[in-house]
C-alpha cells in the first residue's frame, strides 16, 4: 500500500535540508577562518623572528659568560647566565654621564627640528607665494638624494665658516669642527637629519585640516602667529608624536654626521660602540676576539636601550600618528 506524504512532511524535510547546507556553510567559513588566522599568525611570527632574532641574539650573547662561549652545546640560553659584562661595559663607556650629554643633544635638536619643520610644513600647505612648487620640490630633493652624496660640501663649508670673523674671535681658529654648532646651524635651516620627511610629514597633514578652523581664528581676531601655536599645532599633536619619534630615533643613532663633524664621542656615544673592542683589550687585556664580541653586544644593549624605552612609552601615540598624519598620503 502507497504511502501518502503529506505537505507537512514535504515542508518538515525541506527545513531540514536547508538547516543542513547552513550548518555546513557556517562550518566552512569557521575553517576557512581558522586557516586564515594560522596562516597570519605564521606570516607574523616568522617576519617577527627575522626581525628580532638578532637583538634576541645579541641579548643571550651579552648575559653568556666565557665558557659558555666556547660550550657547544648552549643554544638560545646560556648555561651560566652573568651581567659582568654590562657592568664592564658601564665603566668603559663612562655610560650614564654620557648618555645624559647624549639625551640632552637628542631632545635639543629635536625640538628645534619639530619647531622648524612644522612651521615650513605649514606654510607650504596655507600660503601661496613665488617659487613655492619651486621650494617644495627641493624639499622632495632633499629626501631623494642621499646625504653621502654631499658630504664634501658640508665638510668644506663648516670646516672653514668664519662669518665676520666671529669663529676665530670665540674659538681662536677658523671652522666648528669638533663642535656640535653644524648640526644646530643645519636643523635651524631646516635641513637636519631627515628634515625632508618631516616637512612633507607636517604639510600633509595641514593640507587635511579644513581651513574654516584658521577662518573661525581669524574672525575673533586671531593672529597668524597665534593661529598656527595654539590651534594648528594643537591640532597636529598625532604629527607631532611620529615626527618625535622619528627624530629622536634618528638623532640618536646618527653616527654619518657626527663623524663628518668630528663631534666628540662624550656627546655622542654611538661613536664609542666602534672602539669598545680596542678599549677592552688595550685597559683590560681581553684579546679573545670571541669574548671581546660579549662585551660589544652588551654595549650595543646599552646603547639602544633608551631609544626603546622611549618607543614603548610614545607607542600608542606613534601608531595613532602614523595613521592620521598623511605618512602615506
Amino acid at each position: 500500500m502507497q504511502k501518502t506524504v503529506s505537505i507537512k512532511d514535504i515542508i518538515a524535510k525541506l527545513k531540514a535540508t536547508f538547516q543542513d547546507e547552513d550548518q555546513t556553510k557556517h562550518l566552512l567559513n569557521n575553517v576557512k577562518k581558522f586557516c586564515l588566522v594560522i596562516v597570519k599568525a605564521a606570516i607574523l611570527i616568522g617576519v617577527g623572528y627575522v626581525i628580532l632574532s638578532p637583538v634576541i641574539g645579541m641579548i643571550v650573547n651579552s648575559i653568556s659568560s666565557n665558557k659558555d662561549a666556547y660550550n657547544p652545546m648552549v643554544f638560545v640560553l646560556p648555561e651560566n647566565p652573568t651581567l659582568e659584562k654590562y657592568a664592564l661595559v658601564l665603566e668603559r663607556l663612562d655610560y650614564f654621564p654620557t648618555i645624559a650629554r647624549d639625551l640632552l643633544y637628542t631632545i635639543t635638536l629635536t625640538g628645534l627640528q619639530l619647531l622648524i619643520c612644522s612651521m615650513v610644513g605649514y606654510g607650504f600647505a596655507r600660503f601661496d607665494f613665488p617659487g613655492k612648487k619651486i621650494l617644495f620640490a627641493c624639499v622632495v630633493v632633499m629626501i631623494v638624494i642621499p646625504a653621502h652624496t654631499i658630504m664634501l660640501p658640508l665638510y668644506m663649508t663648516f670646516k672653514s665658516f668664519d662669518p665676520f670673523g666671529l669663529v676665530t674671535m670665540l674659538k681662536g681658529t677658523p671652522g666648528l669642527m669638533g663642535t656640535v654648532v653644524p648640526m644646530y646651524l643645519m636643523t635651524l635651516l631646516g635641513c637636519g637629519v631627515r628634515s625632508g620627511i618631516y616637512i612633507y610629514i607636517f604639510n600633509q597633514f595641514f593640507r587635511g585640516l579644513p581651513k574654516e578652523i584658521e577662518e573661525a581664528a581669524l574672525v575673533d581676531g586671531a593672529g597668524v602667529w597665534y593661529t598656527y601655536f595654539r590651534i594648528m599645532l594643537m591640532n597636529a599633536m598625532p604629527s607631532v608624536i611620529t615626527v618625535t619619534v622619528f627624530s629622536i630615533v634618528w638623532q640618536f643613532n646618527d653616527t654619518f654626521y657626527a663623524k663628518l663633524f668630528l663631534i666628540s664621542e662624550e656627546v655622542v656615544i654611538s661613536k664609542r660602540i666602534s672602539g669598545l673592542q680596542a678599549l677592552i683589550a688595550n685597559q683590560d687585556k681581553i684579546l679573545d676576539v670571541t669574548i671581546q664580541e660579549l662585551y660589544l653586544h652588551a654595549g650595543v644593549i646599552l646603547i639602544i636601550l633608551p631609544v626603546i624605552i622611549i618607543y614603548c612609552v610614545l607607542q600608542k601615540y606613534f601608531i595613532e600618528g602614523v595613521e592620521r598624519s598623511g605618512i602615506v598620503g
